[in-house]
């Protein structure tokens, strides 16, 4: 299998981590994804990773407490879900670094732009933690963000649906799936594929958004080399 991908950004919810348990950390799903993602590496992509803390805590939901704080603590979050992806990645032979928005340097290196496209460049995941570091910004945002940066050919957003729908096909049993859609649309809709900050960011800056369902996580590889799985924004 050859990938049409060289560098992929991969946005994985808080929530695909914690498993069937919905909260907190179920290492076993942990290390399912992390095999997907080693066969990728071994195709000779490079990845980088994006991860959510939604399993630990969501800020926008917490409603008493001050938004700002409420983000930090989100942003916290995801740095435990980075520290168990490269743990997870490790145990199976990667080399995977954490860089995280926040300095936290006894656990994590501080984001920097430059040493993370060596990284990448040398065949480590580099998994990015903290959001964009700032309150008031989703890791969404943060995901196109750094998409952006290291010049990514792709955002893969891993999810738990099939693709981008006109409505939720949870709720709707005749939800329309769309198989492409450009940003504009995605904006026009108010599709949710993205928040709107993100989306934006992605359509300024001409980068693809890949939406599949990582129930399986196999669906990693097999859109890494391009079978027609989900929702492609272009």
């Amino acid at each position: 299998m050859k990938p049409v991908y060289k560098r992929v950004l991969l946005k994985l919810s808080g929530e695909v981590l914690a498993g069937e348990k919905g909260v907190g950390l179920d290492f076993d799903k942990v290390l399912e994804v992390c095999e997907k993602v080693r066969d990728c590496v071994d195709m000779g992509v490079q990845i980088a990773i994006v991860v959510g803390g939604g399993n630990f805590w969501r800020g926008r939901s917490s409603g008493k407490m001050d938004r700002t704080r409420a983000d930090h603590m989100g942003m916290l979050a995801t740095s435990i879900n980075a520290l168990a992806l490269a743990d997870g990645l490790e145990q199976l032979g990667v080399n995977a670094r954490v860089q995280t928005a926040i300095e936290m340097r006894q656990v994590a290196e501080p984001y920097i732009r430059n040493k993370a496209v060596r990284h990448l460049e040398k065949g480590r995941v580099v998994i990015f933690g903290c959001g964009t570091g700032n309150p008031f910004f989703s890791t969404d945002t943060g995901a196109a963000l750094r998409a952006a940066e290291i010049g990514a050919d792709v955002i893969f957003k891993a999810t738990n649906v099939d693709g981008v729908f006109d409505s939720d096909p949870k709720k709707n049993p005749n939800a329309k799936k769309f198989d492409t859609l450009t940003h504009h649309e995605v904006l026009q809709k108010e599709l949710h594929v993205m928040d709107a900050t993100a989306a934006s960011l992605c359509m300024d800056n001409d980068i693809k958004i890949l939406v599949f369902n990582l129930d399986n996580p196999q669906n990693i590889v097999s859109a890494m080399v391009g079978e027609p799985i989900g929702t492609i924004v272009k």
